[in-house]
């Protein structure tokens, strides 16, 4: 289960065992959501949330601040999974230490 990024209190990870679509794991406070980043001709369309069954969902305050990071991170973190789940490369948690806004 490797985590890719730690955004001020927030985990953005992957399980070990994914799926398609592409899409990452956010906890913050003991809440998780998930949200998919859908692809059309190697270009990010669409970002969706949803909930992870069995997980409290994150709050709202809380899920659009992970949604920002998503969207202003969706190709870095398209190129991780890639890495990761294609290429069986390993991947490195990067720590962001500076507010988006």
């Amino acid at each position: 289960m490797p985590d890719i990024y730690e955004y001020f209190g927030f985990i953005f990870f992957f399980h070990s065992n994914e799926h398609d679509p592409i899409h990452v794991h956010v906890q913050h406070d003991h809440h998780e959501s998930v949200f998919d980043i859908i692809m059309e001709n190697g270009v990010v369309k669409e970002i969706n949330i949803r909930e992870k069954r069995g997980a409290r969902p994150l709050s709202s305050k809380e899920a659009k601040e992970a949604e920002e990071f998503v969207r202003a991170y969706a190709d870095k973190i398209v190129d991780k999974w890639v890495n990761y789940f294609v290429r069986k490369k390993r991947v490195i948690r990067t720590t962001i230490k500076k507010r988006l806004k």
